[in-house]
């Protein structure tokens, strides 16, 4: 958050004719941070905590956060293994010196081989092959429109995981350019979608609802008569929409968002996950997983536990995104009903599914940080995730 979070919050606080003490009491947060927030001692908290803080001054979130800065860029410890990747996205294209000019169908088999890399987080896999991926894939898109078509993929594929691994401005121009390269129009909602996901991962809750409320409306399906292509690309939308407004204490439009979602999910019957194309996975799974995780965000830990019970995330791939960003909201609503035993095995199942996805995790850090500080001592099972998280035990 911006380093004026503090004063935003007391001005609003004493417009409400709130103290401290009773803000603390409405929202559920400390009354140390809140001290600490106002005093300027503390600049940064966690977009959960300021939206209960915004709930309880009954003002969305974004009045709080207006000039909230970006999550760190790389994860603790972490070396940077994607300056390549983001040099290489800023290079301009040059012919020159290439000993062997690339093919169309050479790179686009290239890039299919790279999919389960992309599906399976295998990132340390994904930063030695794209830079060379890129530069190849922009050669080919100056030969006209079927390398575009591979690049614009491409380009998506690379914003998707440059998002995932928090490489925000990367990941901007690689989203950027594959919408204004694309002539296809479902291909662009899929990438407008991962631009509003990281719209959320920056906290700007506003422009990440607007912009999937406003490409939602240009891609609405006749229900009757819509693919499943159709009903996932209008349903991501609808799902990135109601994300941005329960962060921004607009549970109305979240439900809304919501529930047209799930009318995209019912008209689909079926979870669609077609193999060329995991970020088009949707259905009424992936639609109750928003549910649960709409759930948590207003912090409804028992909630979350009794709608996860009813999901069936067995046949989901266990390297899925949305399958284990679901288990750390159960391992969050476990930690806050202080079942920490139950917290940790889950925390320990998802490093066993995707042990280079969880490190990248700010929330899984924030959850096992609550487990640490009710422990008196930790097992060496307990340390070795703590390690692995990238959480001091």
């Amino acid at each position: 958050m911006s380093a004026n979070v503090g004063k935003r919050l007391q001005e609003v606080r004493r417009r409400r004719g709130m103290t401290q003490r009773q803000l603390a009491s409405a929202s559920g947060v400390s009354l140390s941070l809140i001290r600490k927030l106002e005093q300027g001692k503390r600049a940064d908290t966690r977009l959960e905590t300021a939206r209960q803080l915004a709930q309880a001054l009954r003002i969305p979130t974004t009045t709080l956060i207006a000039e909230r800065q970006d999550e760190p860029e790389t994860a603790p410890g972490a070396d940077d293994r994607w300056e390549p990747v983001r040099r290489t996205l800023m290079a301009p294209v040059r012919v020159d010196g290439v000993a062997e000019e690339p093919t169309v169908h050479g790179v686009r088999e290239a890039l299919e081989s790279a999919l389960p890399l992309f599906s399976g987080d295998r990132f340390a896999e994904l930063s030695v092959i794209l830079p060379p991926l890129l530069r190849d894939a922009a050669l080919i898109a100056e030969n006209g429109p079927e390398g575009r078509a591979v690049r614009v993929r491409l380009s998506q594929l690379t914003g998707w995981l440059l998002t995932q691994t928090r490489q925000f401005d990367a990941a901007d121009v690689a989203l950027s350019r594959s919408l204004e390269e694309s002539s296809d129009r479902l291909q662009a909602a899929a990438t407008v979608s991962t631009q509003c996901w990281l719209l959320l991962r920056r906290g700007r809750l506003a422009e990440a609802r607007e912009l999937a409320m406003r490409w939602a409306d240009e891609v609405e399906p006749r229900i009757s008569r819509a693919t499943p292509a159709e009903l996932s690309a209008w349903g991501w939308l609808l799902l990135r929409a109601s994300a941005a407004a329960i962060r921004d204490n607009r549970p109305g439009d979240a439900e809304d968002a919501l529930r047209y979602a799930n009318s995209a999910a019912v008209a689909m019957g079926r979870e669609f996950a077609p193999r060329d194309d995991f970020l088009q996975a949707f259905g009424p799974v992936t639609v109750a997983l928003k549910r649960a995780e709409n759930a948590m965000i207003v912090d409804k830990p028992d909630l979350v536990l009794k709608l996860s019970a009813r999901i069936p995330t067995g046949g989901m791939r266990p390297t899925s995104n949305n399958r284990n960003r679901h288990l750390l909201d159960v391992a969050e609503a476990y930690a806050r009903s202080r079942d920490y035993a139950k917290t940790v095995e889950i925390l320990r199942g998802i490093r066993a599914d995707a042990p280079q996805w969880l490190p990248h995790q700010r929330y899984a850090r924030d959850i096992f940080g609550r487990v640490i500080a009710h422990r008196r001592s930790l097992t060496s099972e307990m340390r070795e995730l703590a390690d692995a998280i990238g959480v001091r035990a």
